[in-house]
């Protein structure tokens, strides 16, 4: 598994199941991220390049967390419920079991 940076910050995606959160939140703990760095994504704010995006996979009955690096960020027109993450690059780094 790829080391992760501590010191960024990790940007949570639920897809609408609250109800998973704080499993999804445990788990990214137990990988290796910081339990003051880990946000819920909202659409009126992105990360920075470098932080990470942690995504329940696969809406709607997630099974695993995709763990995505942001490695570009550019201004865009908020849209719908993806808001200014429109805007946002990633890579795909690894995956985490939901459990």
């Amino acid at each position: 598994m790829i080391q992760v940076d501590t010191t960024k910050s990790v940007y949570l995606f639920t897809h609408g199941r609250r109800d998973l959160e704080q499993s999804a939140t445990d788990a990214l703990i137990a990988n290796g991220f910081s339990k003051d760095k880990i946000f819920s994504a909202k659409p009126d704010t992105v990360g920075s390049v470098g932080d990470y995006m942690a995504m329940l996979w696969m809406p709607p009955t997630p099974d695993h967390i995709k763990i995505q690096k942001i490695t570009k960020v550019e201004a865009v027109k908020p849209e719908g419920m993806i808001g200014l993450w429109k805007g946002v690059s990633k890579e795909e780094l690894f995956t985490i079991p939901l459990k």
